[in-house]
């Protein structure tokens, strides 16, 4: 297993389109964010709690088609798939490298971002809190599409569209949190039912990807 995700750790970051790609996309539409909105510190303030979710959402889109496609394309993915290893340790394996090339980078990167939105300043350790319970189920989900898209020839924009409706609990609770930190009010009820989705998708979804792909592969 560890091998495994040591062996995808080193093929995301040589393809370009994990670490790299995902930060750059999100300073890009935050700065735009901020130069749209104009110098309104009030206005950035009330809207930077949301604008950082969905920035840190969209970024993790951009490489969800690599998590199976290379291995499908060079024949990798049968020989995982016959290997002694169970199917669904693969996929969590996977979906972990996900999470660890663009999922964190992000989650690191947001408060350094909110400095860009006047986020205000009790907002930006929930802020770090809400992404870094919330990303994992954001790198779960997209697994999952992309265990439904694997057999399909650029199936990218199918990717988005199953994936983005099951995305939106994780950013309507992601967002509360952050946005009631920042307020400073509780965020007890919207914190636990983020942690509860991700510990969902983390215990159901990788045996509905592995499922997925045993189909796909046949």
């Amino acid at each position: 297993m560890i091998a495994l995700l040591r062996r995808d750790l080193t093929l995301a970051l040589r393809a370009g389109g994990g670490f790299g790609l995902g930060l750059a996309f999100y300073l890009i539409l935050v700065a735009l964010v901020a130069f749209g909105v104009g110098p309104e510190g009030a206005l950035l303030a009330r809207i930077a709690p949301g604008i950082l979710w969905v920035g840190a959402l969209l970024a993790c889109l951009l490489s969800l088609d690599r998590i199976f496609a290379l291995d499908r394309e060079d024949g990798s993915l049968e020989l995982l798939a016959t290997a002694p290893l169970p199917l669904e340790g693969i996929v969590t394996m996977k979906a972990l490298a996900h999470w660890i090339t663009t999922g964190l980078p992000l989650v690191v990167a947001a408060p350094l971002l909110g400095l860009m939105l006047n986020l205000p300043g009790p907002g930006f350790a929930w802020l770090f809190v809400s992404l870094l319970i919330g990303t994992p189920a954001l790198s779960v989900l997209g697994t999952f599409g992309a265990a439904l898209t694997v057999g399909l020839k650029r199936g990218g924009l199918l990717l988005s569209l199953i994936v983005l409706p099951l995305y939106v609990p994780t950013l309507i609770f992601g967002a509360e949190v952050a946005r009631r930190g920042a307020e400073g009010l509780a965020v007890q009820t919207p914190l636990l039912l983020l942690a509860g989705i991700t510990c969902g998708t983390l215990a159901l979804l990788p045996f509905a990807s592995a499922a997925v792909l045993r189909v796909n592969l046949r």
